[in-house]
């Protein structure tokens, strides 16, 4: 029982982190109905500022919880500026070319955000410092959950209900949630389509970023390649729980982060990846649209 827990917590760690990458491409594709495969890049550049940053704080004699704070404000700040100007020179001019012209666009962005890393880092992997906080308490407990583990899942769950509040209650929410609906009702009812396209791509950076330093802290080392993977394993849970919903790229993560985990627990770590697109298969098989997306109707 206490392995099955082991692993349930780790898929859980896992998934979370999914599920934060997710919300990045499902948001956009809700919207412009586009996939931003440049996504998984920004969690990796918010990674390498976060080691930037806590390197330069840790020779400046900072310590503790502030390291952590202060590296993880500037990566998402310096990873959603990159993301509003990826929005502006990679996908903005074709808003209104055909649809294979913004997804060819995105995959050079992508390659194009990798080999910039690699010239201006190492193809190495690098060590990255624990920078999450331990909690004494959970010694008994060690054996199932840790303390990156908690703090990974907590920090995961005070985001997601931030970002249902700021979705449902607020004016940029609403402002969203129109956009997506229909775009040319909302200009005509006075919506900055341009600005909220740009607030979402901010938004889903930021999201990422955050990842890449709760996931860096968690494994202890970074190079240029993990966004590569990690936006591949995001954009499977946002297909996998339905690509717009965003309570979907929740579920979807989840359920391929615990996919994954027992995978490697019960069978194999050669087959971890195996299982997660097996998943994917069937889902898309008995469910096209995801588990909550919506299957589109034709309008007659």
């Amino acid at each position: 029982m206490e392995y099955f827990l082991e692993l349930f917590v780790g898929g859980l760690t896992r998934g979370s982190i999914y599920a934060l990458i997710a919300l990045g491409y499902t948001m956009v594709y809700g919207i412009i109905e586009l996939i931003n495969f440049a996504h998984g890049e920004i969690y990796m550049i918010g990674a390498f500022t976060a080691l930037i940053v806590a390197s330069v704080l840790t020779l400046s004699g900072f310590s503790g919880v502030s390291v952590l704070i202060l590296a993880a404000v500037f990566a998402v700040v310096y990873a959603s500026a990159y993301g509003f100007t990826v929005e502006k020179i990679a996908y903005k001019p074709l808003r209104q070319a055909p649809r294979l012209s913004p997804l060819i666009s995105a995959i050079g962005m992508s390659i194009f955000l990798q080999n910039y890393v690699l010239l201006a880092q190492t193809s190495d992997f690098l060590p990255f410092p624990n920078l999450l906080p331990q909690f004494d308490f959970l010694a008994p407990y060690a054996a199932v959950i840790g303390s990156t583990e908690l703090f990974i899942i907590a920090t995961t769950a005070v985001v997601m209900v931030l970002l249902t509040v700021l979705i449902k209650f607020t004016r940029m929410g609403k402002a969203m949630r129109a956009t997506a609906q229909d775009r040319t009702m909302a200009m005509l009812t006075g919506v900055n389509v341009n600005r909220v396209i740009s607030n979402t791509f901010i938004l889903g950076s930021a999201l990422a970023a955050l990842g890449g330093v709760l996931i860096a802290s968690h494994t202890g080392r970074i190079n240029f390649y993990i966004g590569f993977l990690a936006g591949i394993k995001a954009f499977t849970a946002a297909v996998l729980g339905g690509i717009g919903s965003i309570p979907g790229a929740v579920l979807g993560g989840l359920l391929l982060g615990w996919t994954e985990s027992f995978a490697t627990g019960y069978v194999s770590s050669d087959y971890e990846d195996v299982f997660a697109f097996l998943l994917l298969v069937l889902v898309l098989i008995f469910r096209p649209a995801g588990l909550l997306g919506r299957t589109p109707t034709g309008k007659v």
